[in-house]
């Protein structure tokens, strides 16, 4: 092969080798699913919250729609309830109202594009919960139950008609119905460090908590402290930590799940209708009758990590910390 030949043969090949390499580039990349990720939730309240997502990747495809999803059921599609938040990639906020007090949600981000929607990480969640008096209560769940993060503080039973408040000490001891009271008549102090006492007459009509909720049995008690570890060490998961509001030691508190439980003490149903043992001892309500006397109750104490179990005297106040339905 002459030179010039030889020249043009390999400048041919080369254009070639361009011209497929060119097209190879050229060549569209597979579009697919946008990837996100769901944003925590903030502002919190009881009918409404924000969150939102990022749009990480549209996937190859321009992103259309994006928002959140949510509903009572775990994997909200966007045939649920969704907000719609733009187009694009990059971050995004959503606004979710209108939801329901003390209420399970599922919530996560979606993203559309061409080929179809993608979802983010799911979060799961209990709004916060509001009493007939406009008292507001956050929730936590501690195995399947969930509960009230503060003592029950309301004036009013769930049908909205007003618990009697007692605060003389010997008709208090004379009751045989229901009746809420303030540790030594003082809420201006004590309300929202404690929440109020209930007698058990109060607990026993079943509308003391707000609807879709229940004062714990014995049952649901021993539920709980089965799932802490069991009744020896259960209260010091419990309790609130430090010295603010327990007298030390307050032994082995961690508060390990948020459920904060205070030293409100409790009223006595006998003939002096006082009050005693706050920043000792604290008492709680168990739905669950005894005998004719005495209702279930459970007690912790500043000393020690055991959550008691027992009767009390349904005519004494005692808390009550209330759990979904």
């Amino acid at each position: 092969m002459k030179t010039k030949d030889r020249i043009c043969f390999w400048l041919l090949l080369i254009s070639e080798i361009l011209l497929i390499t060119e097209n190879s580039c050229n060549k569209e990349q597979p579009v697919g699913l946008p990837h996100l990720s769901t944003a925590p939730l903030t502002n919190i309240t009881s009918s409404s919250f924000l969150s939102g997502g990022s749009v990480i990747s549209d996937g190859g495809a321009p992103i259309l729609n994006r928002g959140v999803c949510w509903g009572n059921n775990p994997n909200p599609t966007i045939s649920s309830n969704i907000t719609a938040d733009g187009s694009g990639e990059g971050p995004f906020l959503s606004n979710v109202t209108g939801l329901t007090s003390g209420t399970d949600y599922f919530i996560r981000a979606y993203a559309t594009n061409s080929i179809g929607t993608a979802y983010g990480n799911e979060f799961i969640f209990v709004l916060p919960l509001t009493d007939n008096d406009g008292n507001v209560y956050h929730t936590l769940m501690i195995g399947n139950q969930v509960w009230m993060t503060t003592n029950l503080k309301t004036t009013k039973f769930n049908d909205n008609t007003t618990i009697p408040f007692v605060t003389d000490n010997v008709t208090w001891s004379a009751l045989s119905t229901p009746a809420c009271c303030w540790y030594k008549n003082d809420g201006e102090t004590n309300k929202d460090n404690y929440g109020a006492l209930y007698n058990w007459f109060a607990v026993n009509t079943g509308k003391l908590c707000p609807v879709g909720w229940h004062v714990p049995g014995e049952v649901e008690w021993r539920t709980l402290a089965d799932y802490l570890g069991g009744e020896s060490v259960a209260s010091g998961k419990l309790k609130e930590t430090g010295t603010s509001h327990w007298v030390s030691p307050n032994t082995g508190a961690s508060n390990l799940f948020g459920f904060t439980a205070r030293p409100g003490g409790y009223r006595t149903g006998l003939a002096a209708g006082s009050f005693r043992t706050m920043g000792y001892y604290g008492y709680w309500w168990a739905g669950t009758e005894d005998n004719l006397y005495n209702g279930r109750a459970r007690l912790m104490t500043y000393d020690a990590s055991e959550i008691a179990s027992g009767a009390g005297l349904k005519k004494n106040g005692y808390s009550v910390r209330c759990v979904k339905n």
